[in-house]
């Protein structure tokens, strides 16, 4: 519920700010749009992209995965929710032990946490990877890339909504020889949109 109302916020404060009052306002509006045009290139470097209200929603529009979490892990439901209003089609698992599929998909011990998505490409994505970085990422894997991962639980990330509190946190790109790199800081909640 919380989620949804957020949604309805933001889509209305992004209407409002859609409207220009100045030469300012204009400028930044032409800047946005540049931005949105250049997607196409942008995805295809892996770097992060601004993405409008209407590209969410389908981001992960052709998408599947299983997502292997505890039972009661409210923070995990609160993830695959978010995914799936992005166009995810999630399963859920609750497996007797976790840390097998975690072990079984090659996860970085410090790169775990509450839960672990497998799309059925056989790419892995742990914790609360935001789903603009999940299309980013599937439009243009790294070759040496067998996913993402966000460790720990940073508050504010998607699934880890706590009012208006936010911590700045890391997109790890897990690669397959057991190494990690930075994939994407994420400074404000504005970078998970």
């Amino acid at each position: 519920m919380f989620n949804h109302v957020c949604l309805l916020s933001l889509t209305s404060l992004l209407f409002a700010c859609s409207q220009p009052e100045s030469d300012v306002d204009q400028k930044v509006q032409t800047e946005k749009s540049a931005t949105i045009d250049s997607k196409a290139t942008q995805i295809s470097e892996t770097k992060p992209v601004m993405l409008s209200q209407t590209e969410s929603s389908t981001l992960l529009k052709n998408v599947s995965a299983t997502v292997y979490t505890t039972e009661n892990c409210g923070c995990c439901e609160q993830w695959v929710a978010n995914t799936k209003e992005h166009g995810l089609r999630a399963t859920v698992q609750h497996p007797d032990d976790l840390s097998l599929f975690k072990d079984r998909y090659d996860v970085p011990q410090q790169m775990r946490t509450c839960h672990t998505a497998v799309t059925t490409d056989g790419y892995v994505f742990e914790g609360h990877v935001p789903a603009k970085h999940m299309a980013q990422f599937l439009a243009n894997p790294p070759k040496q890339a067998m996913g993402l991962a966000v460790p720990g639980m940073p508050v504010g990330s998607p699934g880890m909504e706590q009012g208006n509190q936010f911590e700045p946190y890391q997109v790890m790109q897990m690669n397959k020889d057991g190494t990690t790199e930075v994939y994407a800081n994420i400074e404000s909640p504005q970078q998970q949109l």
